[in-house]
């Protein structure tokens, strides 16, 4: 486990929170059961999300949104799960969330451009994560990534399993993986948001994020707050990581700083990005304290892909 310091902006009162272009773990939490709201924020979650979705039955759909309302308008900036276009609860969720201080919505079961956009018009300026939780959405899953208002993509699993017939085997979700990777870098969007790992075990947890860091996916949705630190230490640089960029751009500066052949600037962009994601994760900075020249070490313009 890495020693973690967090400055006051990262951590705060309430937990961690990290910008939602780096968020590795988004904790889904029920709408319906406002008491989890205060311990949700608490957590180690680096974004959480309040679920009016799935989470929530029908008949408890108005409840839901009273709790996120009553929520935001104690002044707490946390992103909301919204039903997907075209159901009966779209627009009333929209509506309810117009004007208020949510930080983002992730929106449900998105097919299409026209649900993006559709949904930007509602909530202007207000960032999206496009959940594709199907076959027709993978299929689309270009034009989605490059629809104004997409902010991140986000991989339903569970959903598009149902929809495909497919198992939960990496390999067989290898070519649904590798899309939302693509399509994200291709759009010029922050790497994709995995979908969740059902169960308590520890140790499928961390293999299963380790499976998200290989397909290039550095965020990953959490179902429970227990998940949320096992998400985080698998989606950032490893101590490994930082110590080798450490060690390399001391060698680089070391010999001149001078580029020795094809394969420098590659490793120095590297080295650059595992050393920025660390400070933006809070990790301790003991590991790589002597390598502050501000030439090497530019803020990340996205993040890391492993």
């Amino acid at each position: 486990m890495y020693d973690q310091t967090f400055s006051e902006s990262a951590h705060g009162e309430h937990g961690t929170r990290i910008d939602p272009v780096l968020a590795r773990s988004w904790l889904l939490v029920n709408g319906a059961s406002y008491e989890r709201f205060a311990p949700a924020v608490e957590s180690r979650a680096d974004i959480v999300v309040l679920d009016i979705e799935d989470a929530v039955a029908p008949k408890d759909k108005a409840a839901a949104r009273e709790n996120v309302t009553r929520w935001l308008a104690a002044g707490h900036d946390d992103w909301v799960r919204v039903n997907g276009f075209g159901t009966e609860w779209w627009a009333g969720d929209l509506e309810m969330l117009a004007g208020t201080s949510v930080g983002g919505v992730m929106l449900a079961m998105v097919e299409s451009v026209d649900h993006v956009t559709e949904t930007a018009k509602r909530l202007p300026n207000v960032p999206i994560v496009a959940l594709v939780e199907t076959a027709r959405g993978l299929e689309r899953i270009t034009e989605i990534a490059s629809a104004k208002g997409t902010f991140r993509l986000a991989f339903g699993i569970g959903d598009f399993r149902r929809d495909t017939g497919f198992g939960d085997n990496p390999t067989t979700l290898a070519y649904a993986r590798s899309r939302f990777t693509i399509a994200a870098k291709a759009a010029h969007l922050p790497s994709a948001i995995d979908g969740p790992t059902v169960g308590s075990s520890a140790l499928r947890l961390s293999e299963a994020t380790a499976v998200s860091a290989e397909f290039g996916m550095t965020g990953k949705i959490c179902l429970t707050p227990d998940q949320c630190p096992t998400v985080n230490e698998g989606l950032s640089p490893s101590v490994e990581e930082i110590g080798w960029a450490k060690e390399f751009l001391v060698e680089f500066e070391r010999d001149g700083g001078e580029i020795r052949n094809g394969s420098d600037l590659p490793r120095i962009a590297r080295a650059n990005k595992i050393l920025a994601l660390a400070r933006s994760y809070g990790i301790e900075p003991s590991h790589f304290e002597d390598v502050d020249d501000p030439v090497h070490i530019p803020a990340p313009s996205d993040t890391y892909h492993y």
